[in-house]
């Protein structure tokens, strides 16, 4: 390409906008975190000196590959990417202990793609046992026909609240990889068992199909995560966001039908918008039983008593301990609930090992919100 080419001039200065040929566009592989967005909306391409904005979107080029060697798309697949590579990201903070500390920086320069989903942001430190983030160059933030960079939050599912409520459950967890996923997949597989119908939402995280997809797959439907409220990620955001984001979701959940909803809340209890989240009297208000996964029995039990601290019901502890029949039996030793196994999730009865059935086998929590 010329060095005439828009894609060249890339960051530095004054802003300019500059119509975004068919060609251009069709070299982008599109990420997971930007699928609300046709492509028939990206009409210019804004370089120069603009600071973006967390679920702007943007056009970059792979430029060194590192920790993400592959790109998670719309639909799913994981592509496999290439130095030169060019790649349709959203902006966005990332927390992931087990990875990256990750900001929106305050420029169009040099950052990093931290997150498989496609989150651009500047890596601020990462875990020692992962290589450093991939490097990317953005060529400019993707615009509408007049200019105006497309973000998230101007294509996201409209705001809602609900009167009549299905059963709702959370599912929380010690840190990142305690189970949290698993569990609502196995509860979500129980319960379908049960004939119920199953929604499901992920309310905090980093943009990424993965627990979406595995939720759909053990048969909820509908499956939402934050992206479609209009983030590509939360970390960083107020209170009042996140209560919009669970209300926004669960109440469309409710609206198309579902009995009972299961909630994933990302990462840790000690994570800031988690616990965020443990003090709104929203989630006390409209979560009826939670699921807490966790590692080990000691990381259950001060997750149980922390959840109780907080006037929250915790029926049953799960997670990655009940792989060990050893680590399993020290919870049940400690642990005021019980502790279930993947297998006592997803069985037809499960509603009655939370406590949660009527003799008639159907959910009694469904309450006026």
């Amino acid at each position: 390409m010329s060095s005439a080419s828009p894609l060249k001039l890339a960051t530095g200065g004054a802003p300019r906008i500059v119509p975004l040929t068919a060609a251009i566009l069709a070299s982008g592989k599109s990420a997971y975190s930007t699928r609300r967005i046709p492509r028939s909306a990206m009409k210019t391409l804004i370089t120069g000196e603009r600071q973006p904005r967390s679920g702007d979107l943007v056009l970059a080029e792979i430029v060194r590959l590192g920790q993400h060697r592959r790109i998670e798309l719309a639909s799913g697949r994981r592509a496999h990417l290439h130095p030169g590579d060019r790649v349709i990201l959203a902006y966005g903070n990332r927390y992931a202990p087990d990875q990256f500390e990750a900001y929106v920086p305050d420029d169009l320069g040099p950052c990093h793609m931290v997150a498989a989903g496609g989150i651009a942001a500047r890596q601020h430190s990462k875990h020692s046992a992962v290589r450093n983030a991939t490097e990317i160059r953005p060529l400019g933030l993707l615009g509408n026909e007049d200019g105006q960079p497309l973000n998230l939050a101007d294509w996201c599912l409209p705001e809602r609240e609900f009167g009549n409520r299905p059963l709702t459950l959370a599912v929380l967890g010690t840190s990142m990889n305690a189970g949290k996923t698993t569990t609502a997949a196995h509860l979500i597989r129980g319960l379908r068992h049960a004939w119920l119908q199953v929604g499901a939402a992920k309310i905090t995280g980093t943009g990424a199909g993965g627990d979406v997809w595995l939720m759909q797959d053990s048969g909820a439907e509908p499956v939402f995560d934050f992206t479609d409220a209009g983030h590509a990620s939360t970390f960083g955001l107020a209170p009042q966001a996140l209560r919009r984001i669970a209300a926004t979701l669960t109440g469309h959940l409710a609206e198309a039908g579902t009995e009972v909803i299961v909630l994933e809340i990302a990462d840790g209890l000690l994570q800031q918008e988690t616990a965020a989240l443990l003090s709104c009297d929203w989630f006390r208000n409209r979560v009826d039983g939670i699921l807490f996964a966790a590692g080990d029995a000691l990381g259950a039990k001060a997750g149980v008593e922390l959840l109780q601290q907080h006037r929250l019901p915790v029926l049953a502890v799960s997670g990655a301990l009940t792989a060990s029949p050893l680590t399993t039996a020290e919870a049940r030793r400690v642990l005021p609930c019980p502790v279930l196994s993947k297998q006592e999730l997803g069985a037809p009865d499960v509603l009655e090992r939370l406590g949660l059935a009527s003799e008639s086998g159907i959910p009694h929590h469904v309450r006026n919100g």
